[in-house]
């Protein structure tokens, strides 16, 4: 199983001046449940070399089991912070794509090329397609070859709106994922604000928020062990 992590390099909240990037818990816990599960992992982000992380990510209450091993581990933290260049990676030997969240993928995975690219070849050669809490904002441009939005008719996921107003940033984000998702014609469901929830439409995996990071990682791995029996 080769699976490809693509990450965010964008590490400003919009015109605030305060620092964004990659949400820790949504990297760590499904890097570890590929890891465990002895897939072949990749890491690129749009600049190559350290992603900024969320610093809201690495405050105590944001901690998890999966947070707490990578601080133990000098060998994932290196891998970490030599990302591959996203335009430099080759793409097609990949089996499945995993966009984790934070804040800092809707201002660059969501308008990258090479982002919209990867995302439409996986799609169109059946691969697995996947993201969590905010990342799903990376579907913002991709269309299908039939010139449709991809997420159109499909049953999706992400970062709600009432999760967006408890943190006090829908007047700061370039655009609600919710509402975006919604707008493009997606089957958009959601839980109570913070709970876990997956939705699997055929090769797309969506989760809502970081609590359902670990769920997308374990729907991921399902697959495609399942296409490997």
């Amino acid at each position: 199983m080769k699976i490809l992590i693509v990450l965010t390099s964008h590490g400003t909240l919009g015109s605030t001046g305060k620092p964004t990037g990659f949400w820790l818990e949504e990297f760590a816990a499904p890097y570890y449940a590929f890891l465990d599960s002895d897939a072949d992992i990749t890491l690129a982000s749009v600049q190559g070399g350290q992603p900024p992380l969320d610093p809201k990510s690495d405050e105590p209450d944001a901690q998890t089991e999966a947070t707490q091993r990578f601080k133990k581990d000098r060998q994932a933290q290196t891998v970490l912070a030599t990302t591959h260049r996203l335009a430099d990676v080759k793409t097609e030997s990949f089996d499945a794509v995993f966009f984790p969240g934070g804040h800092g993928p809707l201002w660059d995975l969501a308008e990258n090329e090479h982002v919209m690219t990867l995302i439409k070849d996986f799609y169109e050669n059946g691969k697995t397609v996947s993201a969590v809490c905010h990342a799903p904002g990376v579907f913002r441009h991709v269309k299908s070859a039939e010139g449709h939005f991809l997420v159109k008719d499909r049953d999706v996921t992400g970062f709600s709106n009432a999760e967006e107003s408890a943190v006090g940033l829908t007047d700061v984000v370039p655009f609600l994922v919710e509402d975006m998702l919604k707008d493009h014609g997606a089957r958009y469901s959601s839980r109570a604000i913070w709970q876990p929830h997956v939705v699997v439409d055929g090769k797309l995996i969506t989760g809502q928020n970081p609590a359902s990071s670990v769920g997308v990682a374990e729907a991921v791995l399902k697959q495609l062990q399942g296409s490997r029996e």
